[in-house]
């Protein structure tokens, strides 16, 4: 989910393949292609479950991308609050959840507000809400997703930047 987040990625495959070497082999979890056409293979594994075979594979597999120019990840579990804000923003991201209209009117506020504030300045909270949560998925908002749950008090802003591959759904 946090790679379907990430706008640099934009696509995505699970378990793309096998590494084989003479002291073993190893299906790492994702393989990610990058905007500019790179490629990023990940392997995701919490910190205290990376035991001494592991560390060895996850090694291996960095050589490996960095032989053919990939870049290599190994990331832990998402965040408690970051994971939830992201569930909740992901049912959201269909283009069905963008009301053009309203996305005007959000994108001609100014500054940092509070997200009931904007969505009752801007008419029905839950008219509003939907196309809001859009633009934080697509990245035209933006929020702190990592400290606090997203609330009616959470501050949003515009980035300025339009990612239209997610927009588009």
């Amino acid at each position: 989910m946090a790679f379907d987040f990430d706008p640099e990625v934009l696509s995505l495959a699970s378990q793309p393949f096998w590494l084989s070497w003479p002291e073993g082999r190893h299906a790492p979890d994702f393989f990610a292609r990058l905007a500019g056409g790179k490629g990023r293979l990940i392997d995701v594994r919490a910190d205290n479950r990376v035991g001494d075979a592991d560390a060895e594979r996850f090694a291996q597999t960095a050589r490996a991308c960095s032989l053919i120019g990939w870049e290599y990840l190994r990331v832990g579990a998402l965040g408690e609050v970051f994971g939830a804000n992201l569930r909740w923003l992901a049912g959201y991201r269909h283009p069905r959840c963008l009301d053009p209209e309203v996305a005007r009117r959000l994108c001609a506020t100014d500054g940092p507000v509070g997200l009931y504030e904007l969505a009752d300045g801007l008419g029905r909270r839950m008219q509003v809400l939907p196309t809001l949560f859009h633009l934080l998925w697509t990245g035209v908002f933006a929020a702190d997703l990592e400290t606090e749950l997203l609330s009616a008090s959470t501050i949003v802003l515009q980035t300025g930047v339009a990612d239209e591959r997610r927009a588009a759904g």
